[in-house]
């Protein structure tokens, strides 16, 4: 586990601020089981001077409830409507009365003072969002080709830099900033993903600043089943593809959409092109950096050409049925 410094007290203010930490889940109560305490302390840690109140909240999307009795000592929920968008507009509902919002996901662990340099960086910042680190935690030792790929590696910067897009496997929100621009997360995109990356790009776009904080990290469990050359290759595709999609709804009008359009299946034929001829230069030199990242080109512009088409790919689809052709226009 990564160990991290603890951020300096910064002053008292007159009222308690209110947070809620989020954790969306679907059918891992094994990793709510170590998750939850580690919350609840750090939850004590910060809210020992009385300058913040901290809840712990658990969205369940398994209609069957599997997490109820992992999540028992903190605030539960069960949201019936499928996809991690209904999980998360959940949470901004249950957490009316809060001044801030954190997410993290099930099977990731907050390093020390994860949640402490969120909240004084937000403090600091007076941003609408601050994004955190997350790093990888490996089941075992990955393939030599997973590990020179650097697939699951993730970003990052100096603290307060400013960021127009974030994912919430590490992301505090002020909502009343987000509440007053009106931002929430799109259900379509549910079960496809990047309903963080759509929701983070609408709440700059309306104006919301949004900043990095460095030393808040989570550490993400990557277990053994996604240690594969097929997974990282398929969540290549899925990230193309939701690049697409999340712009097209960005972008109003028919016209400009039908450009959009050709401009990403363009791109996206370009990079697989590039991406086959790195792979073959790594074929050649013997080298598992070129193949892998060849690879991943590859299948991330194929992704993006699919998604130019109107093929929606579906990562967190339930019946077995990934993908499904839609018209995507922007709301």
């Amino acid at each position: 586990m990564t160990t991290l410094p603890l951020p300096t007290a910064a002053p008292v203010p007159a009222t308690t601020v209110r947070v809620t930490v989020a954790v969306p889940t679907y059918r891992r109560p094994g990793h709510l089981r170590e998750l939850l305490p580690r919350l609840l302390d750090q939850a004590r840690e910060v809210g020992a001077d009385g300058r913040y109140a901290v809840d712990v909240l658990v969205v369940d999307n398994d209609p069957d409830g599997s997490g109820a009795a992992a999540a028992a000592g903190v605030r539960y929920v069960a949201e019936p409507t499928p996809g991690i968008a209904a999980v998360r507009n959940r949470a901004l509902t249950e957490a009316a009365d809060a001044r801030l919002l954190a997410f993290i996901d099930d099977d990731e662990r907050p390093a020390d003072g994860w949640l402490a340099h969120l909240l004084r960086t937000w403090a600091d910042s007076g941003a609408a969002a601050v994004s955190g680190r997350v790093l990888a935690e490996y089941a075992a030792e990955p393939d030599p080709w997973i590990r020179a790929g650097g697939f699951f590696v993730r970003r990052s910067m100096p603290t307060g830099t400013a960021i127009d897009v974030a994912a919430c496997g590490n992301l505090l929100l002020d909502l009343d900033q987000v509440r007053a621009l009106g931002v929430g997360f799109e259900s379509a995109l549910g079960l496809g993903g990047a309903e963080d990356t759509l929701f983070s790009r609408r709440l700059a776009r309306a104006g919301g600043r949004m900043v990095w904080c460095d030393e808040s990290a989570a550490v993400d469990q990557v277990p053994a089943e996604r240690m594969t050359r097929a997974w990282v290759l398929t969540r290549a595709y899925s990230h193309g593809n939701a690049t697409v999609l999340t712009d097209l709804r960005l972008t109003p009008g028919t016209a400009a959409r039908l450009a959009l359009r050709g401009r990403w299946a363009a791109s996206g034929l370009l990079r697989v092109a590039a991406g086959a001829a790195r792979w073959g230069w790594g074929v050649l030199r013997r080298s598992y950096r070129h193949q892998a990242r060849g690879l991943r080109a590859v299948c991330r512009g194929a992704g993006m050409v699919g998604g130019a088409g109107g093929l929606v790919y579906e990562e967190y689809a339930r019946s077995g049925r990934r993908w499904r052709l839609a018209r995507v226009g922007a709301r």
